[in-house]
């Protein structure tokens, strides 16, 4: 289980604390909105109505112990770029940001975030992908080399253990979650789980091996 803290309510920030909370991870989610963290009780391990820019704030909620921390804030680029330069000075190991555009995005990088996202862009891109592929439903590049990806199972895997479809040897992705129809999901599924109809499988490897993946379905 990681520690994430979460900056920003926005409807970027709220869908991915609550997806990393489902995911059995630690989520402290943080804005200066009260009726926007009242709507979070429950739906993360902590949610604190607080002002991110103040130093003495993050210092109090042991922001630094967090493993990654997520500055969701897009349109207000001061207090993004403070939050951001803050929690990494503090000593959060991995920050991701949220920028509104290119320039914003060339800021954050230089204070310190060590990704950035722009979830407009993101989202025109995955569109287009999976214009193209039936199969791939998501894509999330961690580096030039890694992705991680959300597939449809196949047909011919229906009924089959992981064992059985022998996903690392055929085509060198590892499965570290599955989703089931009711919404379960089911992190680092052993050998022996078995895929059914309506599955949608996280798999993680090689940006040229999951490419090759989507090729041969």
């Amino acid at each position: 289980m990681k520690q994430f803290v979460v900056i920003g309510l926005g409807s970027f920030g709220i869908s991915l604390a609550k997806t990393l909370y489902e995911m059995g991870n630690d989520v402290l989610v943080i804005d200066k909105d009260e009726e926007l963290v009242q709507s979070m009780a429950g739906l993360v391990t902590h949610a604190v109505r607080a002002d991110a820019t103040d130093e003495n704030v993050l210092k109090s909620l042991g922001v630094k112990n967090f493993d990654v921390a997520i500055v969701a804030i897009g349109k207000n680029m001061e207090s993004s770029i403070m939050i951001t330069m803050l929690v990494k000075e503090m000593g959060v190991k991995y920050v991701i940001a949220k920028a509104h555009n290119e320039l914003h995005a060339r800021v954050l990088y230089k204070v310190g975030a060590d990704r950035v996202v722009m979830p407009e862009k993101d989202m025109g891109i995955r569109v287009a992908r999976n214009i193209f592929s039936s199969n791939l439903l998501d894509l999330i590049e961690f580096s030039k080399d890694y992705s991680i990806a959300e597939i449809l199972p196949i047909e011919e895997w229906f009924h089959k253990t992981l064992k059985e479809i022998r996903m690392r040897e055929r085509y060198g992705l590892n499965v570290i979650a599955a989703k089931k129809m009711n919404n379960e999901i089911i992190v680092s599924p052993g050998p022996d789980y078995v895929v059914d109809e309506g599955d949608i499988l996280a798999v993680c490897g090689k940006n040229i091996d999951i490419k090759k993946f989507e090729i041969k379905m």
